[in-house]
């Protein structure tokens, strides 16, 4: 069809503009020229190359003073924590923990050894006699 005036496209008049092409550039490339871009740019859509480097938070695995009271009794009872001199003695980082926090109520005088506490979990604890001792 080559050297005739249409090349097989029928009328002159339908192959005007760039509705005959599915729009001008990329348009459609989400629609109607999917398979286009499946077979001659598969890369064009999606996230390449490098991320942004963002801050990393520090996250301390941490447990409220009211639980420890709560669980002080069965912790002297498993041995993972002792009743001593100065009161129920718990090491923090034994149990998984590296902060305590103050949520809760303290009914019991306890020595509490962490890497990490809140000012709150501290004078709970010198309120009802114990101790907040930090650990290297």
């Amino acid at each position: 069809m080559r050297g005739t005036r249409t090349c097989g496209g029928g009328s002159h008049k339908k192959s005007r503009g760039a509705g005959s092409r599915g729009g001008k550039g990329m348009a459609g490339t989400h629609k109607s020229k999917w398979t286009w871009v499946i077979k001659y740019d598969p890369q064009h859509f999606g996230r390449r190359g490098f991320d942004v480097p963002r801050a990393v938070k520090n996250t301390y695995r941490s447990v409220n003073v009211g639980d420890l009271d709560q669980m002080a009794g069965t912790l002297v009872e498993r041995k993972l924590a002792r009743e001593g001199r100065e009161g129920i003695e718990i090491d923090a980082a034994k149990l998984g923990f590296d902060k305590v926090l103050g949520r809760g109520r303290v009914t019991r005088k306890m020595v509490v050894t962490a890497r990490y506490f809140s000012e709150s979990a501290q004078r709970k604890l010198e309120e009802q006699g114990g101790k907040a001792v930090v650990s290297g």
